[in-house]
C-alpha cells in the first residue's frame, strides 16, 4: 500500500497528529504486507477516534496479500461503522472477529482447507487513538512500539513458538482459527508521545537505536523518517516486506473534552416522540409504527433536509441489556452491508445524545401488506421478488452473516419495485458468538412460521437456514398459506419434524408448472442437509428446476390433495358395498 503523505489534525481542542508511513516489496517480488489509517471529522473524531493498522502476509501463502489487505480495509471502514455507544474494545474485538470468521471461511472452502498456513492468514495490529488514551489490539507478529523520553519501549508481545533454531510458526494469527484470541491494552498517552506500528521485516534488521536516531533527524518530517527506518533495513539485509508507521501525538484534548465513553446504558433511551417535535438534530413527522420491542418514526433531518426513519429502544426494555446489545448491533449491521435490497443506515454527522437508529426511508410496502393487494401473483412476478431477496441475502451471507427472520413483514418493496430487506435484529454475525455470551445464548427470534426447523432443535443456523425462509415465503406468494399450515411451529423435536408433509400448491386452474412443488419441497425441507445449498441456487431452480425435476411425472392427488383423495376413496368403497348388496 503506498505510503500516505503527512498528515495533521484538529484544533487546538482536538487530538492532533502527524503521520508518515512507508512500505516496500523489499527482495520479494510481491509486498503482502497492508497498512491504513483514518482521521474522521468531528462528531467521529471524537466519539470514535483516530485509527492506525498494519496486516502482514505470511509467505507460505499465495492469499495471504489479500488477507492482509481485507483485515486493514474492513477494520478501518467496519470500526467506524459500529456504534457510538459502544466502547473501544467492545468495538475492535467485533470487529477483528467478524473479520476473522470471514477469512477462516474463505480458506475452509478453499483448496487449502487443511492447511492453514497457505490460506487466508495475516498477522495484524491495530492502534486506536481516542481522546486521552491508546487503545492497543493485536495478534501475531507485527509490533507496537511507544517512543517517549527517548525510549523506545515495546508494547505487544509476539504471538510465535520457537520448535528449533532459525524455525518458529505463529501461534496466534487473523483467520488461523475460527476463534479469535487478541491482546488488548489501553494506555494513557501524552502529548508528544510517538508510536510505532512495524512488520518483522523491519524490527528485525533495524534496531532501536537506529529508529530513535531515524526519528530524531527528521522530527518534523516523519514521512522521510519513516522512509529512512525502511530503506536503512533492506541496507542491512532484511529479506522480507518492509512496513513502518508512524504516528506522534501533538496534542490532547482539553479536560472537559475528554473521551466520550458512552458504553451500553450510559446512553438514554429517548422517550416517546411526537410529530413536529424536536429531537437532536431531527423534525419528527410522525410515527411509522410501535411495537413491544421498538417504535418506528419518519423525520427530517433538519441540516440536510433528507428524509429519514428514527428507530428507538422500547421503554420497557431499557434495562435489558441483551435486548440493548442487539438493538445497537442492528445499525451496525446496516452500516456494514451495501446492497441496493438491504436497508442502508445513515452515518452520523453530529453527536447522539440519546440511543436510536437512523436510516434511509423507503417508501412503498412490506411485502405482507403487498401479498394482501396481490392474493395470486404469477408466477414471474413471484420469481423477481425471490430473486431481489436472495442478491439481499447474498450480501449478509458474504459476511459471514444470518439474517435468521427473513418475514414478510420484514421486507419492503419500494416504489420502484425493488425488494428490501429491513430489520437485522434477529441477524447473527459469525464470530461473536464466541466473544458475546448474550448473543450465545440468544432465544429463538425470528418468527416461528417462518423460523428454520433445526432452530427449534437447538442447533446452530446455516445459510440453508435462510434459504428455509425464503422458501416459506415464495410458498405462501403462491399458495395463500404455509407449506406446513401450522405444523412447523409446533414441531419442536426431530420425531415430529419427521412426520411433517408439504402441503401441495394445488390450484390447478393457476396452470403451475408440476415440478415447482418439487423445487419448493426441497428448499423447505425439515431437513437442511436436504435443501439448496444457498438462496441464489433455489432462485435459479425457480426458472431451471433440472432435469431430474422435469422428468418426473405428474404428482399422485394423494399428494396434491389428500382429502380429496380420501373422499373419492370412500365414495368408491361405499359404491362397492352398494353394488355387492344389490347382487346379493
Amino acid at each position: 500500500m503506498a505510503a500516505a503523505e503527512n498528515l495533521r489534525t484538529g484544533r487546538k481542542s482536538q487530538l492532533q497528529v502527524s503521520i508518515g508511513q512507508c512500505s516496500d516489496a523489499g527482495r520479494k517480488p510481491r509486498n503482502q504486507d497492508f497498512h491504513g489509517l483514518c482521521i474522521p471529522h468531528e462528531p467521529q473524531l471524537s466519539s470514535k477516534g483516530i485509527a492506525i493498522a498494519l496486516a502482514d502476509g505470511i509467505s507460505s501463502s499465495d492469499v495471504s496479500h489479500i488477507a492482509s489487505e481485507t483485515a486493514v480495509a474492513a477494520f478501518l471502514s467496519d470500526y467506524f461503522s459500529t456504534s457510538e455507544a459502544w466502547s473501544v474494545k467492545t468495538s475492535v474485538t467485533r470487529v477483528l472477529s467478524a473479520t476473522n470468521a470471514w477469512l477462516h471461511a474463505q480458506t475452509r472452502r478453499g483448496q487449502h482447507r487443511y492447511d492453514m498456513d497457505r490460506g487466508y492468514v495475516c498477522t495484524f495490529s491495530a492502534l486506536v487513538l481516542k481522546s486521552t488514551t491508546a487503545h492497543l489490539f493485536h495478534v501475531g507478529d507485527t509490533r507496537i512500539y511507544r517512543l517517549r523520553d527517548g525510549s523506545l519501549e515495546p508494547l505487544t508481545r509476539d504471538h510465535r513458538v520457537w520448535v528449533g533454531e532459525g524455525k518458529s510458526y505463529l501461534s496466534h494469527a487473523l483467520g488461523i482459527q475460527p476463534q479469535l484470541e487478541i491482546d488488548y491494552q489501553a494506555l494513557a498517552i501524552e502529548s508528544g508521545d510517538l508510536f510505532l506500528l512495524a512488520t518483522d521485516g523491519v524490527y528485525e534488521f533495524a534496531d532501536a537505536r537506529f529508529m530513535i536516531d531515524c526519528i530524531a533527524e527528521h522530527i518534523d518530517d516523519l514521512q522521510l523518517a519513516a522512509q529512512r527506518i525502511v530503506d536503512g533495513a533492506l541496507a542491512n539485509g532484511s529479506d522480507d516486506n518492509l512496513t513502518l508507521q508512524l504516528v506522534r501525538v501533538d496534542s490532547l484534548p482539553r479536560a472537559e473534552a475528554d473521551e466520550l465513553q458512552h458504553k451500553l446504558g450510559e446512553l438514554p433511551c429517548p422517550p416517546i416522540l411526537e410529530a413536529r417535535m424536536r429531537f437532536d438534530g431531527y423534525r419528527i413527522v410522525r410515527p411509522l409504527h410501535a411495537s413491544a420491542r421498538s417504535h418506528v418514526y419518519l423525520a427530517t433531518d433538519e441540516d440536510s433536509g433528507a428524509t429519514v426513519v428514527i428507530k428507538t429502544p422500547s421503554l420497557d426494555l431499557q434495562h435489558d441489556a441483551a435486548y440493548l446489545e442487539r438493538f445497537l448491533m442492528e445499525e451496525w449491521i446496516a452500516r456494514r452491508i451495501d446492497s441496493p435490497h438491504v436497508l442502508k443506515a445513515c452515518t452520523p454527522t453530529r453527536k447522539r445524545n440519546f440511543l436510536y437508529g437512523v436510516s434511509e426511508f423507503i417508501e412503498g410496502q412490506t411485502l405482507a401488506q403487498w401479498m394482501i393487494d396481490h392474493p395470486r401473483p404469477d408466477l414471474e412476478t413471484v420469481r423477481g421478488i425471490v430473486e431481489q431477496i436472495a442478491r439481499g441475502l447474498r450480501a449478509f451471507h458474504r459476511l459471514e452473516m444470518l439474517h435468521q427472520d427473513l418475514r414478510p413483514a420484514n421486507l419492503m418493496i419500494d416504489a420502484t419495485g425493488t425488494v428490501k430487506i429491513i430489520d437485522f435484529g434477529a441477524t447473527r454475525v459469525a464470530g461473536l458468538q464466541e466473544i458475546d455470551s448474550r448473543q450465545a445464548d440468544d432465544p429463538i427470534l425470528g418468527t416461528a412460521q417462518y423460523s428454520a426447523p433445526e432452530y427449534w432443535l437447538g442447533e446452530p443456523g446455516t445459510v440453508r437456514s435462510d434459504v428455509f425462509s425464503l422458501a416459506v415465503i415464495a410458498y405462501q406468494m403462491l399458495a395463500g398459506r404455509l407449506p406446513y399450515g401450522a405444523g412447523m411451529a409446533r414441531a419442536r423435536t426431530r420425531a415430529a419434524q419427521a412426520r411433517l408433509r408439504y402441503a401441495p400448491l394445488g390450484q390447478p386452474e393457476r396452470k403451475l408448472p408440476l415440478w415447482l412443488d418439487d423445487v419448493l419441497r426441497k428448499a423447505c425441507h425439515p431437513d437442511p442437509l436436504k435443501r439448496y445449498d444457498d438462496p441464489d441456487e433455489f432462485a435459479h431452480a425457480l426458472r431451471h428446476p433440472g432435469r431430474s425435476m422435469l422428468g418426473r411425472g405428474r404428482v399422485p392427488l394423494l399428494e396434491q390433495n389428500p382429502l380429496l383423495f380420501w373422499q373419492i376413496s370412500c365414495a368408491a368403497l361405499a359404491l362397492t358395498v352398494v353394488i355387492l348388496l344389490a347382487r346379493g
